[in-house]
């Protein structure tokens, strides 16, 4: 019984204390372990395992301090079995009446499930050249910076400040941080009550889209533009209007003027990167005040620039309150920690604040927490110098390989950013291609999903830096053109 139950690993990334911690408890609470026979002793547990006596002492040791254990002066180690106790004695159903089913098309009122989506492969990491966006290469992940904040938000104070329930309000520190570290690079200014964390950039969207947008709002969108926001919209509206696009970003015109909302990502367009320039971003505003619509600027890689100086964000240029500011750090540090931002007016973030209550009361305080020291230790900006370094080099081999092995093709100009919006001949699907390159383990997204229209054009891809090492960006390119001269 024993050797069925434990049995170490060495492939698994942790100690060997924890996991045999882990898999006791485990066959404690599946009552796999007879609660009147005692565990085995340490010393025979250490040799069949193979490992050190002290291992398994101290993994007993702090089941005993758990409660899974208690020790019986000469007669060993038992289970603890009034940790047991206040269990339910209920065995699971297996028989299913599919007639009594509930009519699921009845109750579900829409279906997210059914909008095209932007899905990048869970395994990613195991491609040999994967041109992702919005995925961090592992290697640039600071571990040794993030570990010290852990450290530091281990400390009692930390923890006294964390753990209880703040009902709706956000960390005091990281507030503090982003006014002081991050949108002074962007010049912006708010003020705490005009500032809310969000889980991501993506719940700051569709908190508003919960809050502002009904179904006979019109919304203005970039065509190409970003998915998820355009998901998220059609959600509340079908009143989603395409706006044009060109190497200035979004064009303002009669269509945007005739919105109540527009989105924009004056940054680095997504998906196609254009910068939009200052008077362009003059215009929008005097737009937005002539026609009386509500600009939501998602600023999401704003901080990537390494081509020129950066343009002021709109919201800096903002003199009447109809930007409201989206930001992240997913883009910098790391997309799974989900910590960003919306700056907006008091009024609009109280609304907003409550809303986010009803929803999920606030993000976690401890990863708030350790964002804010992350930033307080100035961390925060030494990885972007260092990203913006590495991602000028990715961006320029790319660049060089593109023109070289791929000259037919076309860019618009990037002034940053981590990706490369690419158009090749029409009779190039690169749905077709995606699927190819897939093959021969090449990731790149293609382009018809960032389109508005029914019939979206079939010959744009997007090309990821951000994900990929320098040394892997030329041979993969030039195997990817391979693929297309096969297709032309």
């Amino acid at each position: 019984m024993w050797r069925s139950l434990f049995e170490l690993s060495n492939n698994r990334k942790m100690s060997y204390q924890r996991q045999l911690r882990e898999m006791i408890v485990t066959a404690i609470l599946d009552k796999k372990l007879p609660l009147e026979i005692p565990l085995p002793s340490s010393r025979e547990l250490a040799r069949h395992l193979g490992i050190a006596r002290n291992t398994v002492v101290l993994a007993y040791q702090q089941l005993i301090d758990e409660g899974y254990l208690i020790s019986r002066e000469r007669s060993g180690y038992y289970i603890d079995q009034t940790l047991l106790g206040g269990r339910v004695n209920h065995h699971q159903v297996t028989e299913k009446l599919n007639d009594v089913q509930p009519n699921w098309n009845k109750h579900i009122k829409y279906r997210p499930s059914q909008q095209q989506n932007i899905v990048k492969p869970s395994d990613w990491q195991n491609y040999s050249y994967p041109f992702l966006s919005g995925q961090l290469d592992p290697k640039l992940f600071p571990v040794s910076d993030w570990r010290e904040c852990c450290r530091q938000a281990l400390s009692v104070s930390d923890i006294e400040d964390v753990t209880p329930d703040h009902i709706d309000t956000d960390d005091p520190l990281l507030i503090e941080q982003i006014q002081a570290r991050i949108l002074p690079r962007r010049g912006v200014w708010a003020s705490r009550d005009e500032i809310l964390i969000t889980m991501g950039a993506q719940q700051a969207v569709y908190i508003l889209a919960d809050l502002l947008i009904s179904k006979d709002s019109r919304i203005g969108m970039e065509n190409p533009g970003y998915t998820d926001a355009h998901n998220i919209f059609s959600l509340k509206s079908e009143q989603v209007i395409p706006l044009a696009i060109d190497n200035d970003g979004v064009v303002p015109g009669a269509d945007m003027n005739s919105c109540e909302f527009v989105f924009v990502t004056p940054s680095h367009q997504s998906p196609t990167t254009s910068t939009m320039p200052l008077a362009r971003r003059k215009q929008l505003l005097d737009d937005a005040e002539k026609h009386d619509f509500l600009i939501i600027e998602d600023d999401y890689e704003s901080e990537i620039n390494f081509v020129g100086e950066p343009t002021p964000a709109l919201k800096s240029l903002d003199k009447h309150n109809r930007v409201i500011y989206i930001g992240s750090l997913s883009k910098t540090l790391a997309p799974g920690l989900r910590i960003g931002y919306m700056i907006a007016s008091q009024e609009l973030i109280a609304e907003a604040r409550a809303l986010r209550r009803l929803m999920i009361r606030h993000p976690a305080t401890n990863n708030q927490r350790l964002v804010a020291l992350f930033l307080s230790m100035g961390h925060h900006d030494s990885l972007i110098h260092r990203l913006s370094e590495t991602y000028r080099e990715r961006w320029q081999i790319m660049g060089d390989a593109l023109n070289k092995y791929l000259p037919e093709s076309t860019r618009k100009p990037s002034f940053g950013g981590t990706s490369y919006w690419v158009e090749v001949p029409p009779q190039v699907d690169t749905r077709e291609l995606k699927k190819r390159a897939r093959e021969v383990s090449i990731l790149i997204e293609s382009g018809d999903i960032w389109f508005m229209e029914d019939n979206p054009p079939q010959n744009f891809f997007r090309l990821g830096y951000s994900s990929i090492a320098s040394n892997r960006i030329e041979p993969g390119i030039k195997l990817l053109a391979a693929l297309i001269h096969e297709m032309l």
